[in-house]
Formats: C-alpha cells, sequence, structure tokens
C-alpha cells in the first residue's frame, strides 16, 4: 500500500511552477449525449472531485460541446477543486480560430479559465501556429498550459523546433494493457523529457479487446489476489511506476470514464492497489508488449 496518493507531476513552465496531480483523472467523452441522465453525469463527477479525482478531460467534440457543459455544471460553485482539461479541434487550431475556439469552450464550461489546452490531433495547421496561438491564450489567461493528444514520436521530436515547443506539458494518447505500442517509442521519450502522459481509454474503448481484457484468467487472479476488480487492476497497470518506487510520480495519469457513482468509486480505490513485480511479470506475459515501433493506435 502506498504510504500517499499515486501522483503525476506537470513540468514547470515559463509561466507556471510545477504541479501535481493524482494519477487517476476523470473522462468525458460520450458525456452529454443523454446516455445518461445530466444530473447523474454532473454526480458522479462531484463525488469524483471529493474522492480526489481532481483531473476533468474534456474537449469540444465531446457531443459537440455538450461534455464541456457538464464539466461547467460538475465545477460550478467548486472551480478551485478542478484541474480542467479540454481539446481543440485540429482543424479550429489555427492563429486565430484557436482563440475563437477556445472562448465557445470557456464559455460552455462558464469559466474563465482553462488549466490544460490540448491539440486533440495533428493536423493541417501549422503547429507552430498553433503553439502560437496558445502561447496567446496563456499570455491572456485564458488558458494555464497547453499540450497535444494523439502525437506520434515523429510529431513530438517536431516540437523541440518550434517556439512554445518546450512548454508542452503533456501528451494525451490511447494507452492500455492491449495497447502497448507507445512503449516502444513515445514513453521512452517523453520520459527523457520529463513530460508525463495522459491515457485515455485506460480500460479500451469497449467490444471484443476490453471484453478480453476484463474477462482474463491472469487479470482476474491478481484481481482476487488483491481483492479488487478486474477494471481497477488494469488501471492500478496503467499508473503503475517505471522504477518500482509507489511513492514516486508517475509516468502515466489515466483518465477513465465513470457516468455513476458506483464507478467513480471504484476508479478512485484503484489508486491504492500496488502491483507487485510478480504480477507485472504476468501480465506481461499475457499481454506483451511489441518489440518494435507500431503506428499509433486512436479511436
Amino acid at each position: 500500500m502506498p504510504s500517499r496518493t499515486p501522483e503525476i507531476v506537470l513540468p514547470a513552465t515559463t509561466t507556471e511552477t510545477a504541479l501535481a496531480l493524482p494519477a487517476i483523472g476523470q473522462g468525458t467523452w460520450y458525456m452529454g449525449e443523454n446516455l445518461a441522465p445530466r444530473h447523474q453525469e454532473v454526480d458522479a463527477l462531484r463525488n469524483g472531485l471529493d474522492l480526489g479525482l481532481t483531473l476533468l478531460d474534456t474537449a469540444e467534440m465531446y457531443a459537440d460541446g455538450g461534455a464541456e457543459e457538464v464539466v461547467g455544471e460538475a465545477v460550478k460553485g467548486r472551480r478551485d477543486d478542478a484541474f480542467i482539461v479540454s481539446k481543440v479541434y485540429p482543424w479550429n487550431a489555427g492563429r486565430d480560430s484557436a482563440i475563437a475556439a477556445c472562448e465557445r469552450s470557456l464559455k460552455r464550461m462558464q469559466l474563465d479559465c482553462i488549466d490544460l489546452y490540448l491539440l486533440h490531433w495533428p493536423g493541417s495547421i501549422p503547429l507552430d501556429e498553433t503553439f502560437e496561438a496558445f502561447e496567446r491564450l496563456r499570455d491572456t489567461g485564458k488558458i494555464r498550459r497547453f499540450g497535444v493528444s494523439n502525437f506520434d514520436v515523429d510529431n513530438l521530436r517536431a516540437l523541440t523546433s518550434i517556439a512554445g515547443g518546450t512548454d508542452c506539458a503533456t501528451n494525451q494518447v490511447l494507452y492500455h494493457l492491449g495497447s502497448r505500442g507507445i512503449e516502444v517509442d513515445v514513453m521512452p521519450w517523453m520520459r527523457d523529457q520529463h513530460l508525463p502522459i495522459m491515457a485515455y481509454c485506460p480500460l479500451a474503448q469497449g467490444g471484443r479487446l476490453r471484453a478480453k481484457l476484463l474477462s482474463s484468467s491472469v487479470v482476474n487472479e491478481i484481481a482476487e489476489k488483491h481483492d479488487a476488480t478486474a477494471a481497477q487492476i488494469l488501471l492500478a497497470w496503467a499508473i503503475r511506476p517505471v522504477n518500482g518506487n509507489p511513492e514516486a510520480p508517475r509516468p502515466v495519469i489515466a483518465i477513465p470514464k465513470a457516468a455513476s457513482r458506483e464507478h467513480v468509486k471504484a476508479n478512485a480505490e484503484a489508486l491504492d492497489i500496488t502491483l507487485d513485480p510478480q504480477d507485472l511479470d504476468r501480465l506481461d506475459a499475457a499481454f506483451p508488449a511489441p518489440s518494435e515501433p507500431v503506428p499509433l493506435d486512436i479511436v
């Protein structure tokens, strides 16, 4: 058992000091689409804040801004409890269009500032133009940090040659036990740059792969050992420390979606699970990482 909540650390930038966040946050993909009652989604996010899952991840893409509205309602009256991440479409990421997109997101969430603003995936607009807009947003106080999402290692290397590239705070990518391609190149590059990874769909998005992971005999035997669920083991694996020290900052923050109090509570409890070397060896054998670079997995 760790003696404190596992954390990831966002690096210091030219305007912000380093910031520690719990290694599990809350995703909002598919919220705001009437798949669950609005009040239930809001309640789940607020309950997550109560349990220490302070990072809320959303995007203008999710429900065409509807998820941002859910986030705004969830943090109303308790803005200081939340670290809010949103993302801009690549075609809205121009010198001026990114400013307008951010302002629309702020209006939907009824906020003055977004804590972390990401380019949702690489597009045709030059990256230096996008980062120029991000710097302007930061300088005017509309965002605090900026970063990228769905960037492969070649995209990441390009950051080093543009203005503002060294202030990139994170790369949000697909990562779970059944999709480990980033361990070959993206993760080592980011570790060398002292940048954390944000892992979306840490339980896999659904379908056969998710079912395979959750029904795995290895995963379930380890879950029984830790008096946990299979999903909690997958989350504990995603945020595992690379150096074996459970009290050290983690290289990955996982952002599972949970639209009910029960799921949020289960996600928060995964912070208390420490997988031992035997557990990790068994999971590696059952679901090995590729030995060579593969195309970046995206959903």
